[in-house]
């Protein structure tokens, strides 16, 4: 059905030419069809809390057929959301392919034009280090879980040097950050110690704990700890996956101090020639002791 022209539609037509004023002022009136509203009338939410009672007779609007229409499987009975009307459905045809790994890590996204489009409106501030709580606290990510990856998107346009310290970045980041002449570092985060930091109850530290002077005068975290209510301290990572990662140069990790000249950050291969070589005498097995009696 085409829609109803309202009334200042209808005035907006020619009017007939006519002599008299009386029927050139009526006519359009006249010509104009009340725009419906029936078909869009409705109860207000939470109005009508009875029961429908279906098959109750047609003046209910639910009788007969009860609002299921007539014959077929969804008249008669139900179908799953999944049924493909009785062919072989697709996952075994196909089967099914790839997983969901559970024990990754939900970082967010966070691209170098963003942190650029958010220096030239001022919102971050590139003479200041900048962390997951300015990030967060200027809008910059949204929804931050277990921390936040740096990406190289509009790399071409970033000319500004910053100081940053994210969860984990890409080389293409880490390279055009110190290409314009900043700094990236990357450091540990978990859930619960990004909520601990955006709501104060800790702070951000380039460094881990370990290194910091045990002076309060010395330490800028000890210092910063006594100046405000801070009640935890930021974690390090426990896990080899996650030590071999920040210990690692290539990706700016924060504990790549620990990690000695000539040596790899993997935890597991050793370099050659580095350790202490166990000597086996020739000559038979070791004589026991008594001392090394079980029973």
């Amino acid at each position: 059905m085409p829609p109803r022209l309202s009334y200042l539609t209808a005035y907006c037509r020619p009017a007939p030419v006519s002599s008299a004023l009386i029927t050139a002022l009526f006519i359009p009136i006249l010509q104009v069809r009340n725009a419906s509203i029936l078909s869009s009338l409705s109860d207000t939410s939470g109005a009508y809390n009875k029961r429908i009672r279906r098959g109750r007779g047609p003046s209910s609007g639910k009788g007969k057929t009860s609002g299921r229409g007539h014959k077929g499987q969804k008249q008669h009975g139900k179908t799953p959301a999944r049924f493909q009307g009785g062919q072989t459905p697709d996952v075994v045809v196909n089967g099914v392919r790839g997983f969901v790994n559970h024990f990754t890590d939900d970082l967010s996204p966070c691209n170098l034009d963003r942190v650029q489009l958010w220096i030239d409106q001022g919102r971050l501030d590139p003479t200041k280090p900048i962390t997951v709580k300015e990030l967060v606290e200027t809008r910059c990510i949204h929804g931050v879980k277990d921390g936040v990856k740096l990406l190289a998107r509009g790399k071409e346009n970033f000319k500004t040097p910053i100081n940053i310290l994210v969860s984990r970045a890409s080389s293409e980041a880490i390279k055009a950050v110190e290409e314009a002449g900043g700094k990236i570092t990357t450091r540990y985060y978990t859930h619960q110690s990004i909520r601990r930091l955006l709501q104060g109850e800790s702070e951000s530290s380039f460094t881990p704990f370990t290194m910091e002077s045990l002076k309060a005068d010395a330490s800028p975290i000890l210092s910063a700890a006594s100046a405000r209510p801070f009640t935890y301290r930021l974690p390090d990572p426990t896990s080899r996956k996650d030590l071999e990662y920040y210990r690692d140069e290539a990706h700016r990790g924060y504990l790549s101090h620990l990690v000695e000249d000539g040596h790899g950050p993997s935890l597991f291969y050793k370099t050659p020639g580095v350790g202490v070589r166990r000597r086996v005498k020739k000559g038979g097995a070791a004589v026991t002791g008594g001392e090394n009696r079980i029973w």
